[in-house]
């Protein structure tokens, strides 16, 4: 059986296990789902919006204990997972709100294609399946739901096994709000269980956060059961900082860049490549800022790192570190396993990196920074895009002209100039390569699970144009 718990990582004890689902219970569930789609799609975007809106007034009145439980889950700062609370409410206001503009059907030229009216119209597909994984618990998930929900489908989520309270909750939220009952549901099920969710026919789609492993399954099995999917599969970020930068600006933003959520968040900068001319002032601001972050109880608002999800995904960090120390690589603070109880790892940066050592082609998923030195900005550009990931990207630079090389060389979904990557409801999220493919947010994210519908009407049933070619 899987083991579905909350355990919390200040201390590694177990303070709630789950059964896992039944075949006869998740098919239960599917069907209900089915059914609330088909229930669903004849609502009107008004009625949604006004579940929408419920969901987010719920949502913004019950923030501190939805944190409390996000921080004994997964170990984010209390902090951290109140305005991660916020966020989700926003987006779920930022979708009922412009759902009707992005739903709208949008004109085409009708007298090109002879016709005397032709439009586009997005309509839901159906159930979307979504595995999603722990490190932004409730975000990672309302990205997903706000706008599926918001087209007229209906969600399946598959959550991380060690967030099961977080997963159930949100469903109540959905159903407090309004929405039918069905039309989102939680599943307490392993990854063994994902095949046969997505081999279901009444499941029409599938959206996945997670690693290349998992993306490189989902896609596989939605590509023989011909079932769309969007996939974002992690990164290993640049964050390249060239000699006309405002470098304590830059050093200061690679902090919060590199620590946010603990360290593990997919675009959180992970490599910073710095120009030889401002590197050592940006190496030692940069080294003694991650120095200071205080470690310690997520739960303490003046805690700045509280300890990673899992003892697994500890020990994985610290071994990268050491692969990298024993292999030559120099490591300007951190690096050493703290005693005591709960998962905790201090702000590491780690520079004097080679080719052969797992830091320089892994992500490392843990507040631990490598440092490389380049000379020009076309070996910026190398380093930046010599690795297999392809999420965010930040560049710090005045010239403006190095602006727009950037956001056009940079080799990612995401450029950020001068600022820390975010997502943001009103931009399309996603990446290129590894990263995986689709895109979340904005209404490019709401119609990756829609029908987009061509409609041609013309004058009568000849007006198509005798002898014409169609296709």
């Amino acid at each position: 059986m899987p083991h579905i718990a909350t355990t919390n990582p200040v201390t590694g004890q177990v303070l709630k296990t789950y059964e896992a689902m039944s075949t006869e219970q998740l098919d239960a569930a599917i069907e209900r789902a089915d059914l609330a789609y088909r229930q669903l799609r004849g609502t009107t975007v008004d009625e949604r919006a006004r579940w929408m809106n419920a969901a987010a007034d719920l949502l913004d009145a019950e923030r501190d204990e939805i944190a409390r439980i996000m921080t004994t889950e997964m170990g984010k700062t209390y902090v951290a997972a109140q305005a991660e609370v916020t966020k989700c409410a926003a987006a779920a206001r930022f979708y009922a709100e412009r759902a009707p503009g992005f739903l709208a059907d949008q004109p085409a030229d009708a007298a090109a294609v002879k016709a005397t009216r032709a439009f586009i119209r997005y309509q839901p597909i159906g159930v979307v399946l979504a595995v999603m994984p722990w490190n932004f618990p409730l975000w990672q998930v309302m990205r997903f739901a706000a706008p599926a929900l918001m087209a007229g489908n209906t969600g399946l989520l598959k959550h991380a096994s060690n967030v099961p309270q977080t997963a159930l909750l949100l469903e109540d939220v959905f159903r407090r709000a309004g929405f039918p009952e069905g039309a989102f549901t939680t599943l307490l099920v392993g990854s063994d269980a994902v095949e046969r969710i997505l081999a279901d026919p009444r499941v029409r789609a599938a959206t996945l956060t997670g690693s290349e492993a998992a993306g490189r399954s989902i896609a596989q099995i939605a590509g023989r059961e011909l079932k769309r999917t969007v996939l974002e599969l992690g990164g290993s970020d640049p964050f390249v900082v060239m000699p006309s930068a405002d470098v304590d600006r830059a050093a200061e933003v690679a902090t919060t860049a590199r620590c946010q959520n603990n360290g593990q968040s997919c675009i959180a900068a992970k490599r910073f490549i710095v120009h030889t001319d401002v590197f050592d002032a940006f190496a030692e601001k940069f080294a003694a800022n991650m120095a200071a972050l205080r470690v310690g109880d997520p739960m303490d608002p003046d805690t700045d790192v509280g300890p990673l999800a899992s003892e697994r995904g500890r020990d994985e960090v610290h071994a990268q570190v050491r692969d990298a120390a024993d292999r030559g690589a120099t490591v300007l603070c951190g690096g050493e396993l703290p005693s005591g109880d709960g998962w905790f790892y201090p702000p590491t940066v780690v520079t004097d990196l080679t080719p052969e050592m797992r830091m320089w082609s892994e992500e490392v998923f843990g507040p631990v920074a490598g440092l490389y030195r380049v000379s020009s900005y076309e070996e910026a550009i190398e380093v930046a895009n010599g690795t297999s990931f392809g999420l965010g990207s930040n560049a710090w630079t005045r010239d403006t002209a190095e602006q727009e090389r950037f956001a056009t060389d940079l080799d990612a979904g995401n450029v950020f100039v001068n600022g820390m990557t975010t997502s943001y409801p009103e931009l399309p999220f996603g990446g290129v390569k590894n990263s995986g493919y689709g895109r979340e947010l904005s209404e490019l994210g709401m119609r990756e699970f829609c029908n987009i519908k061509t409609v041609w009407v013309g004058e009568g049933a000849a007006s198509a144009g005798a002898g014409a070619h169609a296709e």
